[in-house]
């Protein structure tokens, strides 16, 4: 491939850097391309910027809680943040938006972005997430199915460590395993409590992006084993836990194919009439305003499905008035999230003679056995339960302080079963963000308006896994079971897909089944804005897959001067 011709062109550029970027990065880099990774935010070094990755609870001012007057000065931050990691997420009135509809949109502009706080959640979708949107009539169908998609899966999961067992589970296929921490009694009891009564639902080990046995390609990473301290979200400086800042980026960096720019706020995509094609990108320094224009061959624009969609809606032309490659229309459209707004417990009698050890950063999952296959209820898509047991801290007594209350604290308490809800919701047209009219940023760009909301799909959702929540930990033999319904806004689930979907049509698609739009070829979209529907796992595993899968079309079609 060409080599830069000098210090703003570019074999391929990539819009963020978070754990799409990153993997473009990385892809691309190796594969020779001279590659430009721009980040809005300001820039990460993996362990050096973890201020508080090795802090005790008491050498935190308020024990890692979020102190009054940042929480309500930061209404949507304080929501997910707390005073130990507040750092890798941004202050509510440094970014804004506007919310049409209640919308918690929270984001971390950084290196490495929400890489560095994410869930690390890391399970496949099944066959049949590419084609239940079609076949239940609640979407268009994906022009991928999973034997597309199964060996980047694969390639993406040795490189970045993924914990799990083989379960041989339709819902939630197996993939490339570290071994997983160890279930706790209560855990074992309740997975044999459920496959004996049910027969067709299971409690396994969920699938996370942690090194438990690390392999020779993580020691090339310079990583080791996560020592489970669950801290994850403070960065972890033993590489234990897979982000862009521990692997990806310093992979890319390896190569020296890679230029790394922070503090610079993408404007818009650039596009030349004359040659049909996107030819660059215009950014502006976040510090000085200063404009600069970098060229490219091909863009990666992975800066997270709504930053994305506001960055397409922003690259205006004559050719695209309404947006970089939107000639249907639909740019910013079938905006979708995850539903979390349903969790529940209860307390178990018996192991008391028992206890877990240490702070193990993953979860037990119930996969998905709503709508599997065919429709079988009253919603349309499926849901995943993530479920779990520990031992809560002594009774309480009346004595508040003194040797007693310390003695009942030093005991151990009951065992507590808790199961939280991760549904599938359904693209909608009306679901949208949008470009306001008048309103700008501190960089002249607009902002974005989200419009997104629940409907009836997810209302009855939530109802069903209430009462399968319930039973189950009935079956599992709990008492003092509860669930709620808490009422969070979409978005604090931080999985928003949508705004720039896949299709095979370009009447009702942006992009195809290798990510590029269909009107601009040489712009590919491998973030959450590039999803067709959001399934029931977490999406991140997806996006990586994609990504790299993506970024080996575009040097084999540049390979062939097809772009």
């Amino acid at each position: 491939m060409s080599a830069a011709t000098d210090d703003t062109t570019f074999d391929a550029i990539v819009i963020g850097s978070g754990i799409s970027g990153g993997w473009a990065a990385k892809e691309l880099c190796e594969k020779g391309l001279k590659t430009l990774v721009l980040e809005r935010g300001r820039n990460v070094a993996h362990i050096k910027d973890y201020p508080t990755a090795n802090l005790a609870p008491w050498e935190l001012p308020h024990r890692g809680v979020m102190p009054r007057e940042l929480a309500e000065a930061n209404p949507i931050m304080s929501k997910i943040a707390g005073e130990d990691n507040a750092h890798f997420f941004i202050k509510d009135n440094e970014h804004p938006y506007v919310q049409e509809r209640p919308f918690d949109w929270l984001r971390g502009y950084q290196v490495g972005g929400r890489s560095l706080v994410w869930g690390r959640g890391c399970q496949r979708w099944s066959k049949y997430e590419f084609s239940a949107p079609e076949r239940q009539g609640y979407g268009i169908n994906w022009p991928i199915g999973y034997d597309d998609i199964a060996l980047w899966y694969s390639h993406v999961e040795r490189f970045i460590g993924v914990t799990g067992t083989r379960d041989g589970l339709e819902a939630m296929p197996d993939g490339e395993f570290q071994p997983p921490f160890e279930m706790t009694c209560v855990e074992k009891h309740l997975s044999d409590s459920i496959r004996t009564h049910y027969g067709n639902r299971y409690v396994v080990h969920g699938r996370f992006a942690h090194l438990t046995q690390p392999l020779e390609i993580h020691a090339q990473q310079g990583r080791g084993s996560c020592m489970a301290r669950n801290l994850c979200m403070r960065g972890c400086p033993y590489g234990g836990y897979f982000s862009s800042n521990s692997s990806t980026l310093p992979w890319a960096e390896k190569t020296g194919n890679l230029t790394l720019r922070s503090h610079a706020v993408v404007h818009s995509i650039l596009y030349d009439e004359a040659k049909g094609r996107a030819t660059g990108v215009r950014v502006i320094d976040a510090n000085t305003h200063a404009v600069t224009e970098y060229r490219a061959r091909i863009i990666f624009a992975n800066a997270s499905a709504l930053n994305t969609t506001l960055i397409l809606l922003n690259s205006v032309s004559s050719r695209f008035p309404h947006g970089l490659g939107n000639d249907n229309g639909l740019l910013g459209k079938y905006v979708a999230f995850q539903n979390y707004r349903a969790s529940g417990g209860g307390k178990f009698d018996g192991f008391e003679d028992r206890y877990h050890y240490g702070r193990r950063p993953s979860e037990c999952i119930i996969p998905n056995f709503r709508n599997l296959g065919e429709q079988d209820m009253d919603f349309v898509g499926g849901y995943t339960t993530f479920t779990g047991a520990s031992r809560t801290r002594g009774e309480v007594t009346s004595a508040r302080i003194g040797g007693t209350y310390k003695d009942a604290q030093a005991q151990p308490g009951p065992w507590e079963i808790y199961m939280y809800l991760q549904g599938e919701t359904i693209p909608k047209e009306a679901n949208h963000v949008r470009l306001h009219e008048t309103q700008k940023d501190q960089w002249g760009i607009p902002l974005l308006v989200t419009s997104v909301g629940y409907d009836d799909n997810d209302e009855r959702m939530i109802r069903d896994w209430r009462t399968q929540a319930e039973a189950m930990l009935e079956v599992a033999g709990c008492r003092d079971i509860k669930t709620v319904d808490n009422s969070w806004s979409p978005g604090r689930d931080i999985h928003e897909m949508g705004g720039c979907r896949m299709g095979s049509d370009p009447k009702t698609s942006l992009l195809n089944r290798w990510n590029q739009l269909h009107a601009c070829p040489n712009v590919f979209v491998t973030d959450g804005a590039c999803m067709t529907s959001t399934g029931n796992q977490t999406p991140s595993l997806l996006y990586m897959a994609l990504t790299a899968r993506a970024a080996n079309h575009a040097v084999e079609e540049l390979g062939r001067q097809n772009l």
